[in-house]
């Protein structure tokens, strides 16, 4: 298995997995540490990649840890046995390494299909409030739909208070299996963000599609995204990974007019 840990600077260098070109940023804002984390690794045995994004729950060591713990077994399980799977090896793997409840993080998963099915579903699962996107060229789909209290409420009709949008039902260390996010889509084809609430929760879709309809690289667009949702006046850890799939890949790596 190979995988690739997340990228903290302002160059970022693409990295090709299984005929896919990917990028992931992260920068602290004011929090004291950066507990966010991303991985990424391709099975030889299935021919499958996993991409992962966690948000350690808090800012102190122990949510740092937990994130990139959970980021790196969940990437390496779900590329070889599923996004399900991925989790709830992220879980087992929180439990048996740390003791105290305050090690837990928040994450999304991708598992792309092997190179051989350029074209095939995309697996996706999550709990708490990462999110993923996908960007086919024409439309953007948010894939995941956020484990938090105020989405709670929002889908039952009521209008909830702000601060119940970063309050989760949901994280790696506590969820039940039957609560965990899933979701699939048609085609993998496309440009894949998965990003953390300090990305989404500062930029609209509309921003979010602009971004990843610019025909630049995916390591220019992971850029951009996380810069933005700094400069929008967002305080919080931000993290993007963003890849570009199957044939979709010919049309932006490398595209520099």
């Amino acid at each position: 298995m190979c995988s690739a840990p997340v990228t903290d600077g302002p160059d970022p260098e693409v990295v090709r997995l299984s005929g896919t070109a990917w990028e992931s940023l992260s920068r602290r804002g004011s929090r004291t540490l950066n507990a966010d984390a991303a991985a990424a690794v391709i099975d030889p045995s299935t021919g499958k990649t996993a991409f992962v994004v966690a948000d350690g729950v808090g800012d102190h060591l122990p949510a740092a840890r937990a994130a990139r713990t959970a980021a790196e077994v969940a990437a390496h399980v779900g590329a070889r046995s599923g996004a399900f799977a991925g989790i709830l090896a992220a879980q087992r793997e929180l439990l048996r390494q740390f003791p105290q409840s305050e090690a837990d993080s928040v994450l999304v998963i991708a598992v792309l299909p092997s190179a051989g099915q350029p074209d095939g579903p995309c697996e996706v699962a999550w709990v708490g409030d990462c999110r993923a996107y996908r960007w086919n060229g024409r439309v953007l789909h948010q894939i995941t739909t956020d484990h938090t209290v105020g989405e709670f409420w929002r889908t039952r009709g009521y209008g909830p208070a702000p601060r119940l949008d970063h309050v989760v039902l949901t994280s790696v260390r506590t969820v039940r299996p039957a609560d965990i996010g899933h979701a699939g889509t048609g085609s993998s084809t496309g440009r894949l963000l998965l990003s953390t609430d300090g990305v989404h929760k500062r930029l609209d879709m509309a921003v979010i599609k602009a971004m990843l309809a610019d025909g630049e690289s995916a390591a220019h667009v992971a850029e951009t995204v996380v810069d933005n949702a700094l400069r929008s006046g967002g305080t919080d850890n931000t993290t993007a990974l963003v890849a570009d799939c199957g044939p979709f890949l010919d049309r932006t790596v490398g595209d520099t007019e």
